[in-house]
């Protein structure tokens, strides 16, 4: 069987579980947090003894796009890249600008020291999100008519909003908030929530 190692509360850890649920994959989820053996394990079989880390037979995968871009591929249905070229150079475009512009932004809030770092981070991140709050209104997912790996990245984020203590009311981002209504409520995202990941939005 597929296994992952992953962690509870991990940003990309949770990408990953997302496209899993999405594509009905069976697969056995490590958590490291709950297996001393398994971080033992991990450190053979990643170089950078990460999360997520994909075992698939005799194929370890790491890095967060190659393992999405890999169950993509393999497991092609549904659908998480457009299959065009053109289409899907866009939806890389889009993905690398949501990963500079709100991604990376959430890991400097999660794994910063630095008050003044992860102020700036909050900050940037709440601005982007509201010059982008047009965008959530152009499909039922982000840009696209069809859920996509931009979805699946940026999902996790925003259920983390409460948590990095970024507050966008209605008023502010109305389309964003509809959306994140929309990618909360799917079944598959449900079930790529961990019970940590779950705390997270308590009281929200």
């Amino acid at each position: 069987m597929m296994a992952l190692y992953s962690s509870e509360n991990c940003l990309d850890c949770h990408r990953i579980r997302f496209v899993l649920a999405v594509k009905g994959i069976n697969v056995e989820i490590i958590h490291v947090e709950q297996d001393r053996a398994a971080t033992a394990d991990l450190a053979e079989l990643n170089p950078y003894g990460e999360t997520p880390t994909l075992v698939d037979r005799d194929m370890v995968l790491y890095g967060t796009w190659v393992v999405a871009d890999y169950l993509d591929e393999r497991y092609p249905h549904p659908p998480l890249m457009p299959i065009d070229p053109v289409s899907r150079s866009r939806l890389r475009l889009g993905m690398y600008r949501i990963s500079r512009d709100m991604i990376e932004m959430g890991k400097v809030i999660e794994t910063s020291t630095g008050e003044k770092r992860i102020a700036s981070a909050r900050q940037h991140l709440s601005e982007t999100l509201i010059e982008s709050d047009g965008l959530f209104a152009l499909a039922p997912y982000f840009l696209h008519d069809e859920l996509t790996l931009i979805d699946c990245a940026l999902a996790p984020l925003l259920w983390r909003l409460p948590a990095y203590e970024v507050r966008l009311t209605v008023r502010q981002c109305p389309n964003l908030n509809k959306y994140m209504e929309r990618m909360f409520k799917l079944d598959a995202f449900q079930r790529s929530l961990t019970s940590v990941e779950r705390e997270l939005r308590m009281g929200a």
